[in-house]
């Protein structure tokens, strides 16, 4: 079984957001930074070179594969800031049609920048997809 390539490092957060040249994509992750820290009472981590992560659970799938991936968290892309819900949005329908201008795969919410959203619902969603994480895992 292939080993997961995006793991925890010791990388520092703070001197990756400074290499984002676009100031708004900049503000709009410190923002992101401020509120994930506050959401989940965990110290901002990088994930790889491009993702910043805030807590921890380990998984194990009915396949055998298993593995530690983070709570929420976010990356700046070149083309949308991608902030990862972790559990989907099945279960957050009411917040994603009144959250605002936005795209979604699985488990990605993408941005073009935070002014776009409704950062009241934002914060919503962050912290039910957090509690709902927490209640499916042991969160650390």
């Amino acid at each position: 079984m292939s080993e997961l390539k995006t793991k925890e490092t010791n990388k520092s957060v703070t001197r990756f957001l400074g290499t984002i040249a676009d100031e708004t994509k900049r503000n709009d992750c410190l923002e992101l930074l401020a509120m994930m820290e506050e959401i989940t009472n965990s110290k901002a981590k990088m994930w790889g070179d491009t993702i910043v992560g805030f807590g921890n659970y380990h998984y194990k799938y009915a396949s055998g594969r298993e593995g530690d991936w983070f709570v929420t968290g976010f990356s700046p892309r070149k083309q949308n800031l991608t902030i990862y819900i972790m559990p989907g949005f099945s279960n957050y329908e009411t917040l994603m049609s009144k959250i605002g201008k936005h795209k979604t795969s699985k488990s990605c919410l993408y941005v073009k920048r935070l002014d776009d959203l409704d950062r009241k619902i934002l914060k919503q969603l962050v912290a039910q997809s957090v509690k709902q994480m927490c209640e499916m895992y042991v969160c650390k």
